[in-house]
């Protein structure tokens, strides 16, 4: 094999679609101002208290120019159409034109948790409820997870390597560290990295519930009156997180190209620092998320003094806070309280193998303007009096490294540095 290039690999545009809006100006713009978008379900019946999501709104494929009928009724993974979107919204953003030069030097990393789950629940119901010959023949293709980003590019026109990523809900990252490994060795100049989730479905959010991971809203909880304060990071009456489709895609350039083209760079990828628990599926390990915030420093050739902000996992259940906070601790010291630490699943809730890439794009674009975004619906617990969570509005905060963690079912890690522009 050739010699890697040691590209510096930068981040040259993003889009996204969450319970805030269906682009990533209207996300932006609704995070800016301290909303949340969580509101009871009303993509399906569910029989559980865990009934207060994050849906897309005036989310409806079915309007985008291209997509007709035909198409409509073939693909039923909500996730390819939602993937094709964002990544067209993403390359509008970074002004990147794909043409006879860039299309095959640029490549997409879409990752996901559950899938076409949807596709597969449709294709059950029909085989127990009409026969077997009404399974559609393009169930394979729906459920295939590299298919989202093989359609994007035959929307989009690239055709550099296309897969995805699984790394449960820390998919995003991985995704964006694997295609800036890419770009840093020389296989693509440009890649599409990100994750997308359909996950609101009666069995998925049952499960969910199931496993105590949802919060299940009782008569006395306070997003019985108000659901856009169920999920609450941080907080003394946090009690799990709230589901939520969404989709989030950076777009990553070589160093040369972005002078060659004249693209706009608003953040470095400084450091990745990945790796697993080997402790229990859902429940984190404190030592080896140490290690992968570490590694992730080092691989950024920093120190944590250098750290200005923090972007949480921050998900809203007791015990992954508090393991979160500990090593937050154990990293920062006594220079914790000095950094703001943002949980943007407060606003948008934990949209599994999206969540990363909406969270690192929202990182990045407020360090882009000097900002940290709020945690909001925040309510200080005791435990956490060393923690500057930026509790309820945003704030100006000049800094030039974010931090971003992710941390997935199944034990496994992805911590990204972003150095501002």
């Amino acid at each position: 094999m050739k010699a890697p290039l040691n590209r510096k690999v930068y981040v040259v545009g993003y889009g996204a679609a969450t319970c805030l809006g269906k682009t990533f100006g209207e996300t932006w713009a609704a995070a800016l101002a301290g909303r949340a978008g969580f509101r009871q379900i009303t993509r399906c019946e569910v029989l559980t208290r865990s009934n207060v999501v994050g849906e897309i709104p005036d989310w409806d494929a079915g309007r985008l120019p291209y997509v007709n009928p035909k198409e409509a009724s073939l693909w039923d993974a909500a996730y390819v159409f939602l993937t094709m979107a964002v990544c067209r919204e993403a390359l509008a953003n970074a002004g990147l034109t794909i043409d006879a030069e860039t299309g095959p030097r640029t490549g997409c990393l879409i990752g996901s948790a559950l899938n076409g789950t949807d596709a597969f629940r449709i294709a059950m119901d029909n085989y127990v409820n009409k026969g077997p010959l009404k399974v559609s023949p393009y169930l394979l293709p729906n459920v295939c997870a590299n298919l989202p980003a093989g359609k994007a590019g035959m929307l989009l026109g690239f055709t550099g390597p296309i897969f995805s990523p699984q790394g449960a809900c820390a998919s995003g990252n991985h995704a964006i560290a694997i295609g800036a490994r890419m770009i840093r060795d020389g296989d693509c100049d440009f890649v599409l990295a990100g994750g997308v989730e359909t996950c609101l479905v009666p069995e998925i959010i049952q499960g969910f519930a199931n496993m105590l991971a949802t919060l299940k809203v009782g008569p006395k909880d306070r997003a019985a009156a108000d659901p856009t304060q169920a999920s609450r990071p941080f907080s003394i009456d946090r009690k799990g997180f709230v589901l939520s489709e969404g989709a989030g895609v950076v777009v990553l350039a070589a160093e040369e190209t972005v002078r060659a083209l004249g693209l706009t760079a608003k953040a470095e990828v400084a450091g990745i620092g990945w790796n697993s628990d080997a402790h229990h599926f859902t429940r984190p390990n404190q030592m080896t998320i140490v290690r992968a915030i570490h590694e992730a420093i080092e691989d950024a050739g920093l120190s944590p003094r250098d750290i200005g902000a923090i972007n949480a996992h921050g998900t809203s259940t007791s015990i992954g806070d508090s393991t979160e906070v500990e090593c937050l601790r154990t990293i920062f010291g006594r220079d914790l309280p000095k950094i703001p630490v943002s949980a943007n699943k407060s606003q948008v809730g934990h949209s599994l193998g999206a969540s990363a890439a909406i969270e690192a794009a929202l990182a990045i674009e407020a360090m882009h303007q000097g900002l940290v975004l709020p945690t909001v619906n925040h309510i200080p617990d005791p435990m956490f009096s060393d923690l500057d969570v930026v509790p309820n509005q945003a704030r100006k905060h000049a800094h030039e490294f974010v931090l971003s963690n992710s941390f997935g079912f199944g034990g496994t890690n992805c911590c990204l540095i972003f150095r501002g522009m």
